[in-house]
């Protein structure tokens, strides 16, 4: 891949992941604010980006992989995705909040999948090339917290959807101009079976692929605590921007993803995901100790470890899946690893968490002696975790290729 391609590509990673890094750390506390007052709803409001990333499969299954060509796709879901966000503040702590963020949702997440299938069509070596472009997502999202938690501290404001939505508009536009990505599927039949992965899991259907698709499922309930309620427990501790502290977590992302080549040669899919998994079991039971007593440099070092939280386990395991599929079945079984990620094991932890949170809490926050448990009970839920993948789980990455039979 040329030096412009990967520069093309890797703008368009920037913009993806600073659109996300705009408001997710964001929209809890504004939600929160007296004027606004739905905190009680935080946890819908993050369930959102899980539900479409359930159901919006369908349609790009059935319709976009197969007659238009991914950078359109991608440029028209942009597009829809920044009116829609744009739109938001206007009707804050109405009924139409929530729809309006649906919207957003179902437009903007399945493009991070999107971006993904379309960067890996124009590599030729996926292990070494897709984290140098990857990379530039992070280094986005961390622009973002730094522009709006530190810059403009507009943490508990409407600013970050106003720019959320703007730079989706852009990269709707900039897609266009991206190289020609055929449609993956054209001239191929599609199916309910096709969208689910159900031939690709049954042609995977070894007992290491099984765990790892249950564990990726299980360890995302630990994002989908972390999103909607780390900003809250942040400001409940004293910190007054945190979009900018919770950007640092995103920039220790740029050092472990530049490590992944490395390390992945070294440690092997089995250690790295096992690394990732341990990440999180640390960072709860870092937030747990420190939140009786604010203990900043607990708090701190429990955000600094995303960088291992997320790259050592996601990006571990879409390389994982790349290198272990035919291209018959591999854009299948990455969209498996959205869908029981992003989306089932997304929604499983706002759910739980938000039920915790509103049962415990009042507006979408807690007392510190209450976030001391939260953090706690999802700590010894993700060790339980861990252990069991440990045990069930062996490295097969070297084996080759499962060829389609279709």
């Amino acid at each position: 891949m040329n030096l412009g391609l990967t520069a093309r590509l890797s703008l368009m990673m920037f913009v993806q992941y600073f659109i996300w890094g705009s408001w997710a750390p964001t929209l809890g506390n504004f939600m929160g604010t007296p004027e606004v007052d739905m905190g009680e709803l935080i946890n819908w409001a993050y369930s959102l980006g899980p539900i479409t990333a359930i159901i919006a499969p369908f349609f790009l299954g059935m319709v976009a992989d197969r007659f238009f060509d991914s950078e359109k796709v991608l440029g028209i879901l942009c597009l829809i995705a920044g009116a829609a966000m744009l739109a938001m503040p206007s009707f804050a702590g109405t009924s139409w909040f929530l729809p309006l963020l649906f919207l957003h949702a179902l437009c903007y997440f399945p493009t991070l999948g999107l971006t993904a299938s379309l960067a890996f069509h124009h590599m030729k070596n996926s292990e070494k090339e897709f984290p140098v472009v990857r990379v530039f997502g992070t280094i986005g999202w961390v622009a973002a917290g730094f522009l709006i938690g530190k810059f403009l501290q507009a943490d508990f404001q409407a600013t970050p959807l106003y720019i959320g939505g703007a730079a989706a508009v852009f990269l709707g536009l900039y897609s266009f101009t991206l190289p020609l990505t055929p449609p993956p599927s054209k001239g191929q039949k599609s199916s309910w079976r096709d969208i689910l992965g159900i031939d690709a899991l049954k042609q995977l259907s070894s007992r290491s692929f099984i765990v790892f698709l249950l564990s990726a499922m299980l360890i995302f309930i630990a994002f989908g605590t972390y999103f909607p309620y780390a900003p809250r427990f942040l400001a409940t501790v004293g910190f007054e921007n945190p979009s900018y502290e919770m950007a640092f977590g995103q920039a220790s992302e740029i050092l472990f993803m530049l490590m992944i080549p490395l390390l992945f040669r070294r440690l092997g899919v089995k250690w790295m995901l096992m690394l990732g998994m341990l990440a999180w079991v640390a960072r709860f039971t870092l937030f747990s100790g420190a939140a009786i007593d604010s203990t900043y440099w607990m708090i701190m070092l429990g955000i600094l470890i995303h960088g291992i939280c997320y790259d050592f386990f996601f990006v571990t395991g879409q390389i994982y899946i790349d290198k272990r599929t035919s291209p018959a079945i591999r854009g299948q079984a990455q969209g498996l690893l959205v869908l029981l990620t992003q989306g089932v094991g997304f929604l499983l932890g706002t759910q739980l968490s938000g039920a915790f949170v509103n049962s415990f809490g009042t507006s979408g926050t807690l007392t510190p002696e209450n976030w001391k448990l939260f953090w706690g009970i999802f700590a010894g839920a993700t060790l339980v975790f861990t252990v069991l993948f440990y045990l069930l789980f062996k490295d097969d990455s070297d084996k080759d290729v499962v060829e389609s039979t279709a």
